[in-house]
């Protein structure tokens, strides 16, 4: 298997994973599938040479940004909506979709990790933790604050929207 297969199968599940989490109609299975996306990303930039680019994917997206829309979703109560609105799924079923597209990037990740050509061809575009720090906190420092602030922005309009209205109420959404 060549890199740049696996790279357009990796694409495939990133934009397969990407496709649900827009589509799909339960949250929690959308974080699922929006983990897998992540990390098909991660492995979209390892096999560029970006090995820095795809470890910080897992750590900060995949990792501390899926953590914060968990805490999200419980805290604006998504899950008393989803009872309402769609049908709740039976069974392991569900965890069909995104076991299956982690189990490809997985033995994707072997093969790679087995295959010393593989690995010779990967070492040539190496990206080290020094440029990118120099890259953040130089020419790019202002759109890192403004994405920054972007987000903290979107949280905190999100629970503007969402707080509930009254003392016994349980969602601000009627």
């Amino acid at each position: 298997m060549t890199i740049e297969l696996m790279f357009y199968l990796a694409g495939t599940v990133a934009v397969l994973a990407s496709l649900k989490v827009v589509t799909g109609k339960n949250t929690i299975h959308a974080l699922l599938y929006l983990v897998v996306s992540l990390l098909a990303v991660a492995v979209c930039f390892y096999l560029m040479g970006a090995p820095f680019a795809a470890g910080l994917e897992v750590i900060v997206y995949a990792g501390a940004i899926l953590v914060l829309f968990v805490f999200a979703v419980m805290l604006f109560n998504l899950n008393h909506d989803e009872v309402l609105f769609t049908r709740q799924s039976q069974g392991l079923g569900f965890w069909a979709g995104p076991v299956a597209l982690a189990m490809c990037l997985l033995a994707m990740l072997v093969s790679i990790i087995q295959n010393a050509d593989i690995q010779d061809k990967l070492t040539v575009n190496l990206v080290d933790a020094k440029q990118v720090g120099i890259l953040l906190y130089g020419p790019y420092l202002l759109a890192v604050e403004i994405a920054s602030f972007l987000l903290l922005a979107g949280l905190i309009a999100g629970y503007h929207y969402a707080r509930p209205e009254g003392p016994g109420s349980h969602g601000g959404r009627s």
